[in-house]
């Protein structure tokens, strides 16, 4: 029954991206409307989120930027829909600019194993695609909490089963990640997604203490693999359709330090600095501050919010 309605799902969702671009785009306009009207859990999440992180911002700035954050956030679930139910190579050629790939294939060729930081940032997923058109890779994600919700994910990333590994963000993904970089593989990490109590350390984010993973760092600093960040950043099209710019850069050095505080203060600082330039195209909807530092006496900012 699951995989049925999975399957009846991406068939629906097929359905929908076969829409002209400009509709899909005012349909991410609309969804953006609705948040603001009914002031739905991304409305509320990206203004908490926007208090903590620009605390410097007027009032009339805040509103701005979220409601730029909500409108991108719309059109990037009708962009992802598209780029999940049609061919890799259709998609890639929204990419109208390349940058840093040389230091990607440089990593390949050294062979010592290479980690792909991608925040959220512009589109991830077609990054992805761009990623498994190069290189088999594995991506470690965190399953959704429906069963329903985690097949509909596997169906639209089975594309390239022969290039993509999906590896589940469980006890023995540390394992699999380990050998994968030790035999000179690729491996696709979120690197600002807030783990579980305990399995992370605290660390700037936007002047904010946040959770952060620390699997990143441990894993770069013990098996000698590269470290790169990477992000498809949307940029202004001519022909009506989206178009995006991809980036690979170096990452901070001390990403892979033994002294955890380091290693993730480096992280989140690099994946701020993506975030920084243009905040319309991060993730605030999502609750990177949930979990306080212990002793702190700081609540949950987003409770009764």
């Amino acid at each position: 029954m699951t995989r049925f309605v999975a399957r009846l799902l991406y068939l629906l969702a097929s359905a929908l991206a076969r829409l002209p671009w400009s509709w899909l785009l005012a349909l991410g306009d609309l969804v953006a409307a609705a948040w603001r009207w009914r002031d739905g859990r991304e409305s509320r999440v990206t203004r908490v989120n926007l208090e903590l992180a620009y605390p410097e911002l007027l009032p009339a700035e805040r509103e701005q930027w979220h409601r730029a954050i909500l409108r991108t956030t719309g059109r990037q679930i009708l962009e992802t829909l598209r780029l999940w139910t049609r061919p890799h190579q259709e998609n890639l050629a929204l990419l109208r600019e390349t940058h840093g790939t040389e230091l990607f294939d440089a990593a390949i060729a050294a062979g010592r194993g290479v980690i792909v930081a991608a925040p959220h940032y512009g589109n991830w997923e077609l990054l992805n695609q761009w990623l498994a058109s190069r290189t088999p890779l594995a991506i470690l994600y965190r399953p959704p909490e429906s069963k329903i919700g985690e097949a509909f994910l596997n169906l639209v990333r089975a594309d390239a089963p022969d290039r993509v590994t999906q590896i589940r963000a469980e006890g023995p993904a540390v394992r699999q990640l380990w050998k994968l970089l030790n035999a000179g593989g690729v491996t696709g990490i979120l690197p600002d997604q807030q783990p579980k109590a305990g399995d992370g350390e605290f660390a700037p984010f936007f002047g904010v203490p946040a959770l952060t993973m620390t699997l990143l760092g441990r894993l770069a600093g013990r098996t000698g693999a590269t470290v790169l960040f990477a992000y498809c950043e949307r940029i202004d099209s001519h022909d009506g359709t989206p178009g995006f710019a991809l980036h690979i850069e170096p990452a901070p050095a001390d990403i892979g330090d033994d002294d955890l505080t380091i290693a993730t203060t480096a992280l989140n600082a690099a994946v701020e600095r993506i975030a920084r330039r243009d905040p319309a195209q991060y993730q605030w909807t999502y609750k990177r501050y949930t979990l306080r530092p212990p002793g702190s006496g700081e609540e949950n900012p987003y409770w009764n919010r």
